[in-house]
């Protein structure tokens, strides 16, 4: 069966049936369930490199004006796995950022492919998406920390070195779990003139709302489904002992102070200490990679405002991991099979008249200062867009390790279009990950344009066209059914 045909199956609404026809007919013999036939050896290797930030004060990214910290609340890493299954080496790196460019990754990529010997198209790196960290790409109101960008491809490569010198026999596993008590979605339907509006954002009329607040009243209805999974990919030693764990979950963040990795970092920790990784002769390393989180977060809107920080988002979030890790059946061998694609998108770009008014606007409010509020940042993203070209080339990646599928996709992805890609999946278990491999924005289902709102806003961050998130999507597909065949 052709990707193509794949692709357009998906967009017809036909790629649930498409998946399990095909999975029935190619797994049946899956070359994990062939395993004792291969004599292959499967080997597997993780560092975690340091990545926090020794000279202060630091720019912090994810708010819509900018901060600085001059402190560290607890050290960011970049933790990396390199899987060999005796024909293909991978590298997967998850890296303590709020969002990574494509060219600071290509550059890491790179230095680390000259140092390994990995091709860059066989390896996968994402971002957290903490908001507590250093700032290595400039959005809406928040500069580029030039300083430590410059040196982070750098400490991202050394990471994946030390994985692969690392590397020694290891068998694979992989469960999901489930942890709806932190994921919701926080964009909602409200009354006809009571969501919030902007006037630079390329939308009218607004419909929707990002964080309307606890039980608002004029808050009708939640827009979208979220995805609940945690999915986990275990690695261990022959003998059972742990080596590596990558986990995937779909809520924003959950919040805390600079410099921190968040729930992130305090996940990492602490599934280490529930699987008894501490007591091992080898260091262990966990990463938890971000989901569909585009329209999600931990906060419940319909009720009462509840008690939740980093610390307990990241217990929760363990403990749904580790029940998923209780679960899992290991493989000797599996194979790795790995794919990439660029995909060339229209970028909606500002019409003249919208430009004229946003640079009257900024003559008139700003007088060479930083912007502080919606207006003032959507009237700089306004100009800021008008001078950038008026496409962009994604790249997309799906991996498969054995029956697992792992897509990688450089957008902030909405809960219901991860779900779609899981259901549409030829691969009986697919984990999906965003902010990989570059920051492309959010890409919100083309209906979801009509009703306007925070993550349709026109800004570096949400540009592409209206129908990026179908042919993003549609390409995953055909990128998954490709590994699998």
């Amino acid at each position: 069966m052709s990707v193509d045909r794949t692709r357009r199956q998906f967009l017809n609404s036909g790629a649930v049936a498409l998946a399990s026809g095909w999975a029935a007919t190619h797994l049946q013999d899956s070359p994990v369930r062939a395993e004792a036939r291969t004599g292959r050896t499967f080997r597997a290797g993780a560092f975690a490199i340091d990545i926090t930030p020794r000279e202060f004060p630091v720019i912090v990214n994810g708010g819509v004006s900018e901060r600085t910290a001059d402190r560290v609340v607890d050290p960011l890493h970049a933790r990396c796995l390199v899987l060999d299954d005796g024909t293909t080496q991978i590298g997967i790196a998850v890296v303590d950022s709020c969002l990574l460019s494509r060219p600071l990754l290509d550059k890491a990529k790179q230095a680390a492919s000259a140092a390994t010997g990995i091709p860059t198209e066989r390896m996968l790196i994402s971002a957290t998406h903490t908001h507590s960290a250093p700032s290595v790409f400039a959005c809406l109101g928040t500069d580029c920390d030039e300083r430590y960008a410059a040196h982070l491809p750098g400490r991202i490569a050394e990471g994946i070195k030390a994985a692969q010198q690392n590397l020694a026999p290891a068998r694979v596993g992989w469960a999901v779990g489930r942890d709806p008590k932190n994921v919701f979605c926080r964009r909602y339907l409200m009354k006809p003139d009571t969501a919030l509006t902007n006037p630079f954002g390329g939308t009218q009329n607004d419909r929707a709302q990002m964080n309307p607040g606890y039980r608002n009243a004029n808050a009708i209805k939640r827009l979208g489904p979220v995805d609940p999974a945690v999915t986990v990919l275990s690695v261990q030693s022959p003998d059972g002992e742990p080596i590596a764990l990558l986990a995937n979950y779909s809520t924003h963040y959950a919040g805390s102070p600079t410099i921190s990795a968040d729930y992130f970092g305090v996940f990492c920790r602490r599934i280490g200490e529930l699987i008894g990784a501490d007591n091992t002769k080898r260091p262990f390393v966990a990463m938890i990679s971000n989901g569909t989180s585009g329209d999600a977060n931990c906060c419940d809107f319909d009720r009462a405002r509840r008690k939740f920080d980093h610390v307990s988002v990241a217990e929760d979030v363990a403990r749904a991991a580790h029940d998923a890790y209780k679960r899992i059946r290991y493989h000797d061998w599996a194979p790795l099979i790995m794919e990439q694609e660029l995909l060339t998108l229209n970028v909606r770009m500002p019409i003249p008249d919208e430009v004229a008014k946003a640079k009257a606007y900024m003559a008139a409010n700003l007088a060479g200062r930083k912007p502080r509020t919606w207006t003032e940042v959507y009237a700089r993203e306004t100009v800021l867009l008008d001078a950038m070209p008026s496409t962009r080339e994604l790249k997309l990646q799906a991996l498969r390790i054995g029956d697992l599928g792992i897509t990688a996709i450089p957008c902030e992805v909405y809960g219901v279009t991860g779900l779609r890609i899981k259901r549409a999946s030829v691969l009986p278990t697919t984990m999906n990950i965003s902010m990989a491999n570059g920051c492309e924005g959010y890409i919100p289902p083309a209906e979801q344009f009509e009703l306007g709102g925070y993550t349709t806003w026109r800004a570096r961050t949400s540009c592409l066209e209206v129908q990026a998130e179908a042919k993003i999507a549609a390409a995953v597909v055909g990128l998954l059914t490709k590994v699998a065949s």
